[in-house]
Formats: C-alpha cells, structure tokens, sequence
C-alpha cells in the first residue's frame, strides 16, 4: 500500500524558504504545482448510485418529515475508522444516512430544515480536489490522484435529486436552520463528534429510534434489493459447498471463509457480517468468526453467510452441513429436532401477530425436545416459564431479527416497537433456532458434545401471511443432503 508520504526537494528544485509545515513538500514546490496542474482531462465521474436508491430515499425522507415537523434533522455519514496511522478499514456509511439520501459519501452530514409541507434537505459534502489544486496530489483523503474519479457537487446533486453543497459550509447551514426553527437540531447517524458539540445538537430527542423504527417496513425497492441479496447469498453456499472436499485436504475453515468472502464482493460489496464457518467443535460456538480450524469429513459444517448488495442491504442465512455429504444418525437426530423447531417458526410469522410468537413456538419445540432426551432437569412447562428457562442452556440466542441495511437491524428502536410490536407486512425477519452442545459440556452425553446446528431463513412478511425468501435452500436434511451432491 502506498504511504502518504511525499518526496523531498531535490538540489535541482529548492523548496521555498518559508515552507508551510502543514503542507507535504510537493505541494510546495511551485514549479511542481504548476506542471502538475496541467495536461488533464476529465475522467467519468459519475457519482456510484444504485438504480432506485435516490427515489427511494426521497420516500424515506418524507416518511420521516412527517413524523419530526418543525424541528432540525442532522444526520451523519460518518467516517472510516483508523487502522493504524494513516491507513484505514474500508467506509461504509452510517445504516440511517443511507436510508435518507442513497448516497455512500464518507464524511457527509444531512440537514433537513423545516419548510412549507416538510423539510428542505441539503447534503453537505467534502469538496473534492482536482487538477489545478494542490490538493490534487496532496490530499489523501480528497484528491482525485489518490482516490480516483470524485464526483462534484452538480454530479451528485443531479444523481441524488438533492441540494448538495461544500462541507465547509455546513456549520453556517446547522446555524441558519436552527435560528429559523427556533430551538437546537436533533442529530443521528455518525457525526463529527466537535459539529455536535459546537451546536448543542439533541442526541437523545429520538431521532435515531425513530429512524429505526421507521427502517422496520420495507418499500417495494428494499424488498427487491434484499431479494438480490439473498439470491446471492443461496449462490454463495453452493460456491462454498463445492470447495469443501479442497477445505478437508488442508487449507481449512478459512478456506471455506475466503470463497464465500470473495463470491460477496464478487456480487455486491462484500460480506454483510463476518462470514461465520464452524467445523465439529466450533460449529456450537454462536460467533465463530475466527475459521481458523480443520475442516473435518466426519463432523458437521455450520454456515451463516450474509452478501450485502451495493446497496448495503444485506441477507443473513445460516445451513448445517454434513462435510462428507451424509448425515450421521446422532446428527440427523439433532438437525431433525432443529428443524422441527425452524418449520414452527416460520408457522408464526404473520402480520398481526406478536414479535414474539415465533420464537416461542420454536423454543416450546426444542425444550419438548430436550426434555424427551432426559436432558432437561425439569418439566417442559417449568423450562419454558419465564422463572426456569433450563432449555436456554443449549441455546442461548434468540431465534430472530429484523433484517434490512444493517444484519441486525432497527437496533435502536424502543421495546414496544420491537420485540414488544406486533409483525407487520413489508417487515424482513430471519427465523433461526438451533442447537449447541459443546464439546466440554458434561451435562449432555458423549455422542452429543461438539454438535452444533443451526437453521437460518430470511422472511419477508406479507398481507396475508409470509414469504421464505431463501427457500431455494432445503431445510430438511434428506434435502440438504441432495442438494449438496447435486451441486
């Protein structure tokens, strides 16, 4: 990776006497500036707008002008966060921002004033540097040089159907908005932490749970985009599949991890989620993140896999597989109880419903389960009261979430329009019990220590009951069994 260091000057071409010491050498160097401000055209720059998304967010930002009249909106892109000194993860812009302006521009702030029958938005974003600008070569951050073709402000106001302007006039904008509406504006998504505190802007005035709130229900273009993401997501499991006999020669979970990692950004962005690949023993670890095991042929291979579309929304599906393509019976006895669970879960997503419905039926499934198994110390109804809960032991998640821009979505939404809310249509939710018996877990038998299986599918509910969008991958494991050799 390059550095962004700058060569100094050389005998031939003395610096100035006064050298700004905030300024690389380069850039002071006036015969350099001069030569490098000439001899360029102008590249494609095309702001990278996903078909749809600006519509959209226009959509959103009414929704969420309806609900926050007369009062000052400033929403935050945010940045990429440091890696080590000047080089940085990859910018995904803040989940709420995206959602109001479909654009992905690091360091962008969002002001929505009060106006006749709404708000007025502009987006305020860094002033790209071209040729002629010193800039140009010794701006990391900005200069087109270094981060290739950088859309203007007409380019991405005509992209956005925005009013887009200099972030270097954003704080006389926050002032001017919040003078006229008569009282501080509220903030969310990622700010610079000194614009909030300059402005006394409200962090805790509900914006970001309304946002969240309002991110449940999911219009015709969310719904297509997570429908593109869970198409490739389905893909992504039969790339891996084919690579597990290669992954039991030698290379590993981390193999495994590496083909689905590379097929995301082959067809989105990249991953939604840390790919998660769990061989025997890891398999009942919730998070296995790290895949740095074997991939073992006589154990089972847990797989929760997410692609997140150039739009940033992402699937999230989790399938147990037998490495060596058939289910052992213990293990068949284990994914047989987990997906008896799963098809009660799925039974329970429909509008009107509680939140809470489906994860009940398929709690009430795997404690008759275990009970049957003598692995349980009490009755099925003292396991599932809300004092016992003895089941939980081998399964200590939850059994789903909303599913959206974020995998875990609409997180800072209040209890009573969460877990507390009824379901309603136009949400996506993803069911998923499972079962986890560690393999250093004494209160269960041998043959069950180091089992892990988990069953994973994204939900789109609907008027009238639901749909399984990930249906193209079998649940049952004579079907998964099949679809893997088929493969």
């Amino acid at each position: 990776m390059t550095e962004t260091t700058f060569t100094p000057a050389t005998p031939s071409m003395p610096a100035p006497a006064n050298p700004d010491p905030r300024l690389p050498r380069l850039a002071q160097l006036p015969a350099f500036n001069e030569f490098m401000g000439q001899g360029w055209g102008i590249p494609d720059r095309t702001p990278p707008v996903v078909a749809g998304a600006a519509a959209a967010a226009a959509a959103h930002r009414a929704r969420l002008s309806a609900d926050f009249a007369g009062q000052v909106l400033v929403i935050g892109a945010g940045t990429a966060p440091v890696r080590a000194n000047d080089t940085y993860y990859d910018f995904r812009p803040d989940s709420d921002f995206y959602w109001l302006t479909g654009a992905a521009i690091e360091g962008a702030v969002l002001v929505m004033t009060p106006a006749s029958g709404g708000h007025d938005a502009v987006l305020y974003i860094p002033a790209p540097a071209y040729p002629g600008e010193p800039a140009f070569f010794a701006d990391a951050a900005h200069g087109e040089l270094w981060v290739g073709s950088a859309p203007g402000f007409d380019d991405w106001a005509g992209a956005l159907g925005l009013a887009v302007k200099p972030l270097a006039g954003l704080d006389d904008g926050v002032t001017n908005a919040a003078r006229a509406a008569g009282g501080p504006a509220l903030v969310a998504g990622r700010p610079d932490a000194e614009l909030v505190r300059r402005h006394a802007l409200a962090a805790d005035g509900g914006l970001a749970s309304a946002l969240s709130t309002l991110r449940m229900i999911k219009d015709d273009w969310e719904i297509a985009q997570l429908r593109e993401a869970v198409d490739h997501t389905v893909a992504g499991f039969a790339a891996v599949v084919r690579e597990i006999p290669t992954a039991i020669a030698g290379p590993g979970e981390r193999w495994l991890q590496g083909t689905f990692d590379r097929h995301a950004r082959s067809h989105g962005n990249g991953v939604g989620y840390a790919t998660i690949v769990g061989s025997g023993k890891h398999a009942p670890t919730l998070h296995w993140v790290r895949c740095d095991g074997p991939v073992l042929a006589d154990e089972l291979l847990l797989l929760d896999m997410g692609v997140e579309t150039n739009s940033f929304y992402t699937a999230d599906v989790t399938r147990t597989f037998p490495a060596s393509g058939t289910f052992s019976p213990v293990q068949r006895q284990v994914h047989d109880l987990v997906e008896k669970a799963h098809r009660a879960g799925l039974a329970a997503v429909a509008p009107g419903r509680a939140f809470t419905d489906f994860h009940q039926a398929a709690m009430e499934v795997i404690a008759t389960g275990l009970h049957d198994w003598g692995l349980l110390p009490v009755s099925v109804d003292e396991a599932l009261s809300p004092q016992g809960q003895h089941h939980r032991r081998f399964l200590v998640c939850g059994i789903g979430h909303h599913l959206g821009l974020d995998v875990h979505d609409c997180a800072k939404s209040h209890y009573e329009h969460y877990q507390g809310a009824q379901m309603a249509a136009g949400m996506v939710l993803t069911v998923e019990p499972g079962l986890y018996f560690h393999e250093h877990d004494l209160m269960v038998p041998p043959e069950l220590r180091g089992i892990g299986v988990r069953l994973e599918d994204d939900i789109l509910v609907t008027p009238t009951g639901s749909e399984v969008l990930s249906d193209a991958l079998p649940i049952d494991a004579a079907g998964v069994e099949r679809w893997m050799a088929s493969r």
